[in-house]
């Protein structure tokens, strides 16, 4: 009797806490024995031909990937495979021996067989092929077809085993052997070349079942963009055959050994690392990229709220709004900074005048760089009693229409809310980190010079003095929102980057 060899040696648990030694992998070779050489079919991925259960062909082009596979793995690791491997909707029928009377044998470990009339056992096993669709734009899908079942002693057949060494009889075969001698150019038509689209589907399907068997994915470890493309790839087909769990854990630290290269590209690309970070459930990817999003939010709004799930979007925008909170805090505090005199009173135009222009030089800047301009006002076309528009002068109606056009070329075009937000944090950036950037000594000058009667150059010595007084204690009202919660590097951004993301603000793909 013949025991069956359990495929618990290349586990992967569907999880990112299922992890299985290396060393339990081994390689079988053909071995030479004495009196010739024998073939041993191999048991090792991707074709497990002693104790593979699930055949699945992937055909892209003119390629076809064979894999043999365990349904023990396959159900642990995807979604996708344990439904349909499940006794409602498995199509791995009997075999269709005339005769043969099946009965159906389980165990606790999940594999099922059968034994037919004279007791031998039967092994089921599960056939899946890709379908491409009949449409470009159908989503390539495996589908299971109908297989007939096999027996742990081979196939179901009672007739017995072929004679393995028994010399060829027929003539084809001495020409085969001879055709093997030609060039390659004269077998025939060589196969077309697979197009990149073709090549990318084989290699996102293996490297799915490589990680169902704890084996490295074959991506790019150089180029980013590149690794990038073949992640988002992997992840949208783990998520297809409901195995993020499993291919997560993969994509997180393959982008990971990236470090400073990840964290340049999350910030050029915010939104679409949310959606891998997410994906992919990695916490360092999804909040770097979370901390740009909400310091530049409304970007890429449109694009987040068709991607991603409601669930990312109220932390997206609870963050917006702890952010804003934040922000009026520290703005009302600013338009409240106020100088003292000798006496330790508030500087007024009564009790220091110079002091007072100081704070009021300082707000009347502040309120120019954090408010939007004013919507210009278009005029409207003159109307008549009845409220219809006058068409009895042409001559007014011509000079109007020139008018508004004359409006629209020169008046300053209202600020959308990205480039709004994109402004503000630059210029809490300039008050936090560059004083000096700001009511520097010719605008301090010009300043004073609108009042003949104060200007001097001892006045405008303690003028400058009083305005970096203001200027220090500004750079200590905005210091929050200087800190940056980014690992990469923060300093450049035109946004604010202070957003904190608490470990356990986190949303999962169940």
């Amino acid at each position: 009797m013949v025991s069956q060899v359990e495929p618990s040696h290349a586990l992967a648990l569907r999880g990112p806490s299922s992890v299985v030694s290396r060393s339990s992998r081994h390689r079988r070779h053909g071995r030479s024995h004495a009196g010739g050489a024998s073939f041993i079919p191999q048991n090792e991925f991707p074709v497990f031909s002693h104790t593979g259960d699930v055949e699945i062909l992937v055909k892209a082009g003119s390629e076809t990937n064979r894999y043999l596979l365990h349904r023990l793995i396959l159900t642990q690791c995807s979604g996708f495979f344990e439904a349909s491997t499940s006794q409602e909707w498995s199509r791995a029928g009997p075999s269709h021996d005339g005769g043969t009377e099946l009965s159906r044998v389980g165990d606790d470990s999940g594999n099922e067989s059968t034994r037919s009339r004279d007791g031998r056992e039967v092994k089921k096993r599960w056939r899946y092929e890709l379908d491409t669709g009949v449409s470009n734009d159908d989503v390539p899908m495996l589908v299971q077809k109908e297989n007939n079942q096999v027996s742990i002693f081979g196939s179901t057949d009672t007739r017995p085993p072929p004679v393995r060494n028994k010399p060829p009889s027929n003539p084809s075969f001495f020409r085969s052997v001879a055709n093997l001698s030609l060039p390659p150019s004269s077998h025939g038509p060589s196969a077309p070349q697979l197009n990149q689209d073709e090549q990318d589907l084989l290699n996102d399907y293996d490297n799915l079942f490589k990680i169902f068997y704890n084996y490295p994915p074959a991506l790019d470890p150089i180029d980013i963009a590149t690794a990038y493309l073949q992640c988002k790839s992997l992840l949208t087909l783990a998520d297809l055959y409901d195995a993020l769990a499993v291919v997560g854990p993969r994509i997180d630290h393959h982008l990971l050994q990236f470090q400073s290269r990840l964290w340049k590209q999350i910030a050029k690309y915010p939104s679409s690392y949310l959606k891998l970070g997410y994906l992919s459930q990695s916490k360092s990817i999804f909040q770097e990229a979370l901390i740009h999003v909400v310091g530049a939010w409304p970007v890429g709004e449109r694009h987040i709220r068709h991607q991603l799930p409601d669930s990312v979007i109220e932390i997206i925008e609870d963050k917006v709004e702890d952010l804003a909170d934040l922000v009026g805090k520290i703005e009302g505090r600013l338009f409240r900074l106020n100088l003292l005199n000798s006496r330790g009173e508030r500087v007024t135009p009564q009790n220091s005048y110079l002091d007072w222009l100081v704070v009021s030089l300082f707000r009347q800047w502040l309120a120019e760089n954090t408010s939007p301009p004013p919507v210009p006002q278009m005029p409207q076309m003159p109307q008549s009693r009845n409220g219809q528009h006058s068409r009895n002068n042409t001559t007014t109606v011509t000079t109007t229409h020139h008018t508004n056009q004359t409006i629209q070329q020169f008046s300053p075009i209202p600020p959308s809310p990205q480039s709004a937000n994109a402004n503000l944090g630059r210029v809490y950036r300039t008050l936090g980190t560059a004083p000096s950037n700001y009511l520097n000594h010719d605008d301090c000058k010009r300043f004073l010079k609108l009042s003949p009667e104060i200007y001097s150059r001892e006045s405008l010595k303690k003028f400058e003095k009083r305005l970096e007084e203001v200027k220090t204690m500004a750079r200590e009202i905005v210091r929050p929102l200087m800190r940056s919660s980014l690992s990469g590097e923060g300093s450049n951004s035109s946004y604010l980057v202070c957003t904190r993301v608490e470990d356990n603000i986190f949303p999962t793909t169940s």
